[in-house]
This record gives C-alpha cells, sequence and structure tokens, in this order.
C-alpha cells in the first residue's frame, strides 16, 4: 500500500493550478471579467483629481472650467457606476459557471480514486471536510482575483496622485504595508487553527444533524437523548470555537496596532501638505481626498487579501493536494479483467491495516476461492470479514502480500474494469431516492433504462412484493421529501438494494456482506441456494459467490465455509467437515441450531 502524503502543496503552485482550472473552464468570459473589473476601479480614485479642478476652477472663477471639472465628476460618478454594474454582472456569471466546473471537479477527484480510505481516514477526513466548506470560496475566487486586481489599481492610482503634489506623500503607501501584512497573516493563523479542531466541528456538525434529522427521529425521542445531544453538540462546537476566538483576538490586536500606525501616517500627510509644503487649497483638497480613499482602498485590499490568503489560497492548496492524493493513487494497470473464471482467486501471504492505525485486520491469510464456487465468512464482528470483502472489491490494496485472479494479481488490474466484473450488496447500503426503477438499475449503469433488465434485477432479489406494493410500481418516486415520493420499510429498502447488486447478468465475483438482515431466514435461504446453484452449475463463467451471514441454516449450503477470528482463517472446510472437526464452527452451529428447535 503506497504512502499518501498529508503535507500541503506550495501556494504558488497551488494558485496557478486553481486559476488554469477557471480559464479552462470559460477563458474568454474570464478574461472579459478580468477587464471589466479593473476598468470598475479606474474612475473612483480620479474623484480626488476632479475634486482638485473643481476647486482651481472656483478659485480662478472661470465659468468654463468649473462646468468641465464639474461635467468631469458626472462622468467620473456615473461611468464609474455602469462599469462596476457591468463588472458585478460578469462577475457574477462567471462565479456560477465555474461553480459547476470547480464542484465537479472535487467530485470528480474524490469519486476516481479506487480506494475508499479517503471516506474512511479521519485525518483525510478533516481535511476533506475543509475543502468542502471552502468550495464555496473557490467558486468566488477569481471575482475575488479581480476585485483585488482593481484595488491594487486604485492604491497606485491614488498614491500616483498623492506623489504629484510631492514625492514624499508617496511614502503613505508604506503605512499601509502593516495591515495587509497582519491581514495575510491573521488569516493564515486562524486557518491552522481551524484545521486543527476540525474533528471537533465534524462532531458538532454530526450531532446537529442527528438531533434535527428524521433518520435518528424516532430513537432520540424513544430514548430521550435529545438533550444530551444538544449537550454534547455545544460542548463540540465550543471545544473547536475556544482556539479559534483565541487566535482572533490575538491577530485582532496586531491587526489594530497596525491600523494605527496607518491612522497617524494619514494625519502626518494632511498636516505635511498644508503646512509643511504651503500646498494650495485644491492640492491640500487633492490630498485630503485621495489619503482618505486610500485608508478604503487599503481597507478594501486588506479585506480582498484576508479572503485570498485566508480562503482561497488555503482552499487552492487543498484542492491541489486532492488532485495530487488522486494522483497518486492513478493506476499503472497493465492487464484486464477476464471475461470469465478459470482457477479462481488466491491470497498469497496478505495482511492488512487500515491506514493510520497499528492494529493489523488481516493476518497472514493464504488462501484459495476456487472458480465457480460459494464461499461463506463467519466470524464474529472485528473478525475481519467485510475487510476481507473490501480487498477483494479493490477498495484497498493488501498491505502485504498479494491477492491474484486467475495468476494475475489482482493490483495490475484497472480498477474500474476490475468493478464492471463485480456485483454485490452491502448491509450498510445506500438509500438513493431516485424512482423505483432507476434505484435498482444503477446496478448496472450501461442497463439502466432498461425495463425488462430492471425486472429481472428485482425478480432476482425476491423484491417483486415491494414493487407490487408501490403506488405506481417501477415508476414510484423513493424518498418522502420528494413529491410525489413515498417512504419503505428498512426491509423493503434492503430488497431493492439486493435487486440492485443483482443487475448484473454474469458478474465474476458477487459479494453479498450481509445484505439480507432484514429477510426471514427461509427466504434468504431460497435466494442464496438458487444462486449458489447457478455458480456452480457454470452458468455465469466461473463466478466466485461470497456470502457474509450469521445465519447457519444459509451458510452450511456453501461449499467453502471460512471461520474467522482476530484477522485469521481459524477454520475452513464444507459444513460437514467442519462438523466432524467439532471445533469454533461447530460450537456456534450448535448454539444457533438449539435457539430455533
Amino acid at each position: 500500500m503506497s504512502s499518501i502524503s498529508t503535507e500541503l502543496p506550495g501556494t504558488v503552485d497551488s494558485l496557478w493550478r486553481s486559476m488554469r482550472l477557471g480559464f479552462r473552464a470559460e477563458p474568454w468570459l474570464l478574461l472579459f471579467a478580468l477587464t471589466a473589473s479593473l476598468a470598475a476601479a479606474a474612475p473612483d480614485p480620479l474623484i480626488a483629481l476632479g475634486m482638485k479642478f473643481f476647486a482651481e476652477a472656483a478659485e480662478s472663477g472661470d465659468t468654463n472650467e468649473l462646468l468641465l471639472s464639474a461635467l468631469f465628476l458626472a462622468v467620473l460618478s456615473t461611468g464609474g457606476w455602469l462599469l462596476r454594474t457591468v463588472s458585478e454582472r460578469a462577475n457574477r456569471r462567471f462565479a456560477d459557471r465555474s461553480t459547476v466546473t470547480i464542484e465537479s471537479h472535487v467530485a470528480e477527484l474524490q469519486a476516481s480514486v479506487p480506494s475508499i480510505e479517503h471516506h474512511e481516514r479521519p485525518d483525510l477526513l478533516d481535511r476533506l471536510s475543509v475543502l468542502r466548506d471552502q468550495v464555496f470560496a473557490l467558486n468566488h475566487l477569481y471575482s475575488s482575483l479581480f476585485t483585488t486586481a482593481g484595488a491594487v489599481f486604485r492604491l497606485v492610482v491614488t498614491v500616483g496622485l498623492l506623489m504629484s503634489v510631492h514625492p514624499a506623500l508617496g511614502l503613505l503607501i508604506v503605512f499601509a504595508a502593516p495591515p495587509v501584512l497582519t491581514s495575510s497573516w491573521r488569516a493564515g493563523r486562524e486557518r491552522v487553527v481551524w484545521e486543527a479542531g476540525a474533528r471537533h466541528d465534524r462532531l458538532a456538525r454530526h450531532l446537529f444533524l442527528t438531533a434535527t434529522t428524521a433518520a435518528a427521529g424516532k430513537e432520540v425521542r424513544v430514548a430521550g437523548v435529545g438533550p444530551k445531544l444538544i449537550e454534547g453538540r455545544r460542548e463540540a462546537w465550543e471545544r473547536w470555537y475556544r482556539p479559534v476566538a483565541r487566535a482572533r483576538w490575538a491577530s485582532a490586536g496586531w491587526q489594530a496596532a497596525a491600523w494605527g500606525v496607518f491612522g497617524l501616517a494619514f494625519i502626518g500627510a494632511i498636516v505635511f501638505a498644508a503646512a509643511g509644503i504651503n500646498a494650495s487649497a485644491p492640492n491640500v483638497l487633492l490630498v485630503l481626498t485621495a489619503s482618505s480613499r486610500l485608508s478604503q482602498y487599503v481597507g478594501q485590499t486588506v479585506s480582498e487579501a484576508n479572503f485570498l490568503r485566508g480562503i482561497w489560497m488555503d482552499a487552492s492548496r487543498r484542492l491541489a493536494w486532492l488532485e495530487d492524493y488522486a494522483a497518486a493513487l492513478a493506476e499503472s494497470a497493465d492487464q484486464v479483467a477476464p471475461s470469465e473464471l478459470s482457477n479462481g482467486f488466491k491470497f498469497d501471504g496478505v495482511s492488512f491495516r487500515y491506514p493510520g492505525t497499528d492494529r493489523w485486520v488481516l493476518r497472514d491469510l493464504d488462501l484459495e476461492l476456487p472458480a465457480g464456487s460459494v464461499v461463506a465468512i463467519v466470524g464474529e464482528n472485528g473478525a475481519g470479514k467485510t475487510t476481507l470483502m473490501k480487498l477483494l472489491g479493490r477498495f484497498y490494496e493488501p498491505t502485504e502480500g498479494s491477492i491474484s485472479v486467475d495468476g494475475v494479481e489482482l493490483a495490475r488490474i484497472g480498477a474500474e474494469d476490475w468493478r464492471s466484473k463485480t456485483a454485490g450488496a452491502f448491509q450498510d447500503f445506500f438509500r438513493f431516492e431516485y424512482k423505483a426503477s432507476r434505484t435498482v438499475g444503477l446496478g448496472d449503469l450501461l442497463r439502466r433504462d432498461d425495463r425488462p433488465a430492471v425486472e429481472q434485477g428485482v425478480a432476482r432479489a425476491g423484491a417483486e412484493d415491494v414493487v407490487r406494493g408501490l403506488v405506481s410500481g417501477l415508476d414510484t418516486q423513493l424518498g418522502p421529501t420528494w413529491r410525489g415520493g413515498v417512504e419503505l420499510s428498512f426491509g423493503q429498502w434492503q430488497k431493492l438494494a439486493l435487486a440492485r447488486g443483482f443487475m448484473r447478468d454474469a458478474p465474476l465475483l458477487l459479494g453479498l456482506d450481509e445484505p439480507t438482515a432484514a429477510l426471514d431466514a427461509e427466504t434468504e435461504h431460497a435466494l442464496f441456494e438458487r444462486y449458489a446453484a447457478a455458480a456452480r452449475e457454470g452458468e455465469v463463467g466461473g463466478r466466485v459467490t461470497m456470502l457474509v451471514s450469521h445465519r447457519f441454516s444459509t451458510v452450511r449450503m456453501a461449499d467453502l465455509i471460512l471461520v474467522m477470528d482476530g484477522g485469521r482463517i481459524e477454520e475452513r472446510g464444507s459444513h460437514e467437515e467442519l462438523m466432524a472437526l467439532g471445533g469454533r464452527y461447530a460450537e456456534l452451529y450448535g448454539i444457533q441450531a438449539k435457539a430455533y428447535r
């Protein structure tokens, strides 16, 4: 298993990659929005120059100059309004278009990773949680950049106007540097503290959803744990917020001091112009107007710098990390999945532990699963049953050892190609709230709209009774939160999930990880007996059917039963062989059989 870096990439590279993503999506709209932002920034700082012209005209008493200067100020005001309107519309349009591009990119990156490590590893979940919160910021990163460019442009024009009165007034911009620098540092510092407590933030959100959504509603009320959830949510939020608040207060103190320095410099500039160099009244008015606007422009620049440094640059680095993470796990497969199995699967010294943990979940597995066999896995919770299924589905790679398919190492077969030859149903299935036909059809995307294929999947799962009970059959919208949608019982949802897993006609691997817990034992037995018979008769290209179940009436039909304990295979053999052995399997079977008498 490859080691995945958790270090964030460099800022410059990350920003460039983010910009390139937006440029590829809408190059001409991006350029137009940038141009419009810069044009909209021009009129405002020139107001100071217009005020100077107006004062000079009033001082000279020239009516024509007074009229022209007033017209100049009017054009700057209305032109600025018009250009800002165009700029805002262009930026909003580009933000809307980039939203789809960026969110699709983030979703595609996560979905394209063969492993599900990033869905289960806490440190990666914390990072992705922050990134998901920052997707909104990424959607507006370009407009923020354009706004920042406009703010910088206004600063340059304003400083130029001040220096036209006296070069020394240009030093005022030096005193504007501390607010900008402290703002940039402040956002970075707060973001570090934010991420350090991200696990508490995730817990607070989880508890909030648990207390306020329908899924847990009945148990919350019956158990009376609502107040505990609220209290736990508050405590988790406090554990996240207290360090963030301390960081904000500390950084705010430094930023206030920096603004104090600029305020003193602003006062000094006015005194210098009026008394130090005895500037004319129009020039003093220019200095007063430009300096006051300079503080506004510095404030805007600081605000945008805060956003760019604290959100965009940070989000860009996380996005770049996700791109690198997906690229690091990109496949170099040089083999294709077989069309049918001749020999089956082989485990050679396979050991596995989840990333970031030291506990071995599977240890030194040497195992052969013959083609056309039905394999049942039993054992206590935590024995490694589901993990073994995950390795066969290529959701993870073995930490040590290898798995082969008909003599070809499974890691050399592309995950997407391999999964197109597998099917399965799981105890922790997902409830796809679509029309029933689509909910089932997703099990085979190529045939998701093929009604006969969907009906066949329903029949294989024995879910005809569920479909008959729906108002519009397979055309019924599922999920009560949608217009005309209906809610199903857990067992009904499970049957549809099983039908989804049975959509493919001839998968090489059919993994069934306790997918029928809500069905009665007789129905489960009949269902799997039919599939076991098909596998043994060679009707499905040597398919290996793997079943995890706690019902020994179902397990006993398997050709090979694996008894797992502590990540190792304690016993293996057929039902008859294991009963004759008189070991752990015989003991468990006897306990369950006695309970049914």
